[in-house]
């Protein structure tokens, strides 16, 4: 079983930058597509960005050119730079991963970090 946590949420004005983290931890595992969705009240969970294991990104509409995401995959974790933020990008984010353990395939979430950004 692999887990996923995510670090780095909080409170920034529009116009500023934050770096989400998540870190994969678990035995025998090997991750493969890492992707950040988010959630704000009312909305459906969507995709932000997703980065496969040979580095290929992708990114919604709403976010490119704003967004990087990155991966260190000696360290197994994903990252999130997020710059220009606008009150719109308010949500929860969620990591996701899609891992080989113990002889299956998974999928696997992590708790979610607020980010708010307000004035």
């Amino acid at each position: 079983q692999v887990q996923l946590v995510e670090s780095g949420g909080g409170l920034v004005q529009p116009g500023g930058s934050l770096t989400l983290s998540c870190a994969a931890s678990g035995s025998n595992f090997r991750i493969y597509t890492m992707r950040w969705y988010r959630q704000a009240p009312g909305n459906q969970r969507d995709l932000v960005a997703s980065i496969t294991s040979g580095g290929s990104t992708n990114y919604a509409d709403s976010v490119k050119g704003r967004f990087t995401i990155s991966r260190d995959s000696a360290k197994n974790t994903v990252y999130l730079q997020m710059n220009s933020l606008q009150p719109e990008d308010t949500a929860v984010y969620y990591c996701n991963a899609n891992s080989y353990s113990g002889g299956y395939y998974q999928g696997s979430w992590g708790q979610g970090t607020q980010v708010t950004v307000s004035s």
